[in-house]
């Protein structure tokens, strides 16, 4: 069987590494051209769930990436996080921000919902979506610090300030759900559909 090439619109390493540690051959990525708080804007009305954001986000990084790419097929994704009572949180823009974020979200149980689109020539493919609910414990101010030190950086790369796979997994109580999910991909089902259409054996 000849590979149908995968084209990953997304610049973030821990796709790419479950792609990657999944058998999944990834011929290129490419960052999208997408102004995702101006779509968060225009779809982000009351009566929009946090899915059909992520969703609608997943999908317009594909279509960037598709018409610029005939003939491949794109692999796009989004990750939201909603909170306990009922807000959007975006990536933090600096530490200061980051502890802010935990320190709201500590104690709670939030919502992380991710999202992807499989497509070809502008044309959805395959489109997916999962949330997993996840609580973190009532830590320190002292800890919170020690963690925030730990990261540094880090601290903004994800929405809510933490990777699982990493010191975040300190964070948490409890964890419900794909832990493939909480990474950024309803992968599972992805690679159900990558089967189908050839991109890896089934």
């Amino acid at each position: 069987m000849t590979p149908v090439p995968l084209l990953l619109a997304s610049g973030s390493p821990t796709r790419r590494a479950m792609l990657a540690n999944a058998g999944v051959p990834v011929t290129a990525v490419e960052l999208p051209d997408v102004d995702e708080y101006a779509v968060r804007d225009a779809s982000g009305g009351f009566d929009v769930t946090t899915d059909e954001v992520a969703a609608t986000l997943a999908y317009c990084k594909a279509m960037a990436v598709s018409l610029q790419r005939p003939e491949t097929l794109v692999l796009a994704a989004d990750q939201m996080l909603e909170t306990a009572d009922g807000c959007r949180l975006d990536k933090p823009l600096d530490r200061e921000d980051a502890r802010a974020q935990l320190i709201r979200l500590r104690g709670t149980t939030h919502r992380l919902v991710s999202a992807a689109v499989l497509m070809r020539d502008g044309a959805v493919v395959w489109e997916g979506i999962d949330a997993a609910s996840l609580t973190m414990r009532d830590f320190s101010d002292v800890f919170l610090e020690t963690y925030l030190d730990t990261v540094g950086d880090d601290v903004t790369g994800t929405v809510g300030g933490y990777r699982l796979e990493g010191p975040g997994v300190q964070l948490f109580s409890r964890v419900e759900g794909d832990v493939f999910t909480v990474l950024g991909l309803p992968l599972l089902p992805l690679l159900e559909a990558l089967r189908t259409l050839d991109v890896i054996d089934e």
